[in-house]
C-alpha cells in the first residue's frame, strides 16, 4: 500500500516548519483555515496569522502591504477564489509592482469532488501563466510540496502554489529545482510530461502499457513558470509522440506551455480537461468522466502509441 498524504496538509505543515526558521514568514488565509490547512501554522505563531475573512481580494492587498514590510506572506485559500476572484489584486495588487507574496491555493481541479463546478477550478495554471513574472510551482506529493513551501520563501516575487484536497500518493525522494523538471522514467517511444497529483494516475497507465513491450518515458512538471525548455527540447528530439497529463483545462495549461516550447515542429496530444466546467461527484468517478482515471488515460495513450 502507498503513503497518502494530501498536498493541503503538507502545505500547513510546511508552513508550520517554516514559521519556526524565519520570523518573516506570516500566513493570510479568507476564513478557511481548517480547510487549507493553514491552521497548523496558526496554532504555531498565532501572533503571525491572519484571518481576512471571506473577501479574498482584500487578503491579497493585505498581502501585499505586509510584504512591503519586509514580511514574508502566504495568502490561501481555494484555488477558485484566490486565482479567480481575486484575480485583479493578484495582478495589480501584487505582481505588477513585483511583490514578495505567495499564494498557496488549494482544492485545485475536479478531485474537489461534491462541492461542484463553481469551486473547481480547472482554469487557474492558465490564469497565473498569463501574469509576468509569476512564478507557478504545482507539486505531485506531500515530499514535493514541503520543498516548494521552501523554495516559494527563497524566491524574490510573486508564486502561485497549486495544492490539492484529496490524500494522494506519497512517492521517493526526488531533487527540488525550480524551472528543471524530474524524470521519473525514460523512454523512447513516448514522452508524458505531467503535473501535480495526477502523476500517480499517469504512472500507473504507463505500468499497464509497458507490459506490451512500449517504451514510455514519464516527466513531472513541478514548475510550470518558467518552464524546464531543455528537458522538453530533449524529449521533442528523442520520442516521436509528446503528450501532456494536467488536472486542468486543456486551454492555457501545462499542455499549451509545453506547445509554445515546441513551437509547432512536434504534435502534442493534450489530455486534460476538455472545454467544459467540472461538476458535483465523487472524485474518482469525476476522473473517469473526463477522462483522467487510469483507465481512460492507458486508452488514450494506447490510441496515440499504435
Amino acid at each position: 500500500m502507498h503513503e497518502m498524504i494530501s498536498t493541503r496538509v503538507a502545505y500547513g505543515e510546511a508552513l508550520a516548519a517554516l514559521g519556526e526558521k524565519n520570523e518573516k514568514v506570516v500566513v493570510l488565509d479568507a476564513d478557511l483555515a481548517h480547510a487549507t490547512m493553514t491552521a497548523t501554522f496558526e496554532r504555531k505563531f498565532p501572533e503571525r496569522f491572519f484571518n481576512a475573512g471571506i473577501a479574498e481580494a482584500n487578503m491579497m492587498d493585505m498581502g501585499a502591504g505586509l510584504s512591503t514590510m519586509g514580511y514574508i506572506p502566504f495568502c490561501s485559500t481555494f484555488a477558485i477564489f484566490g486565482a479567480g476572484r481575486a484575480f485583479e489584486q493578484v495582478r495589480n495588487g501584487i505582481a505588477y509592482p513585483g511583490l514578495n507574496v505567495k499564494l498557496g491555493m488549494t482544492h485545485a481541479g475536479i478531485t474537489l469532488g461534491e462541492d461542484g463546478g463553481s469551486h473547481e477550478s480547472i482554469e487557474d495554471i492558465a490564469l497565473m501563466r498569463v501574469i509576468p513574472g509569476m512564478t507557478i510551482l504545482s507539486p505531485c506529493d506531500a515530499k514535493e510540496t514541503r520543498k516548494a513551501v521552501e523554495a516559494a520563501a527563497q524566491i524574490e516575487g510573486p508564486v502561485y502554489l497549486r495544492l490539492a484536497r484529496l490524500p494522494s500518493r506519497v512517492f521517493d525522494e526526488s531533487p527540488f529545482e525550480v524551472g528543471k523538471a524530474n524524470v521519473l522514467r525514460d523512454g523512447t517511444d513516448m514522452a508524458i510530461f505531467t503535473t501535480g497529483v495526477i502523476l500517480s494516475n499517469v504512472l500507473d497507465a504507463v505500468d499497464a502499457l509497458e507490459q506490451d513491450g512500449y517504451s514510455i518515458a514519464v516527466i513531472n512538471i513541478h514548475t510550470i513558470k518558467p518552464i524546464d525548455r531543455e528537458c522538453i527540447e530533449h524529449y521533442a528530439c528523442k520520442c516521436p509522440r509528446l503528450v501532456t497529463v494536467e488536472e486542468h483545462s486543456i486551454i492555457g495549461g501545462l499542455g499549451d506551455a509545453v506547445m509554445d516550447v515546441v513551437e509547432g515542429r512536434r504534435k502534442v496530444v493534450k489530455i486534460g480537461i476538455l472545454d467544459r466546467f467540472g461538476q458535483s461527484g465523487k472524485p474518482e468517478a469525476l476522473l473517469e468522466e473526463y477522462g483522467l482515471s487510469i483507465g481512460r488515460i492507458k486508452e488514450r495513450l494506447q490510441e496515440e502509441i499504435k
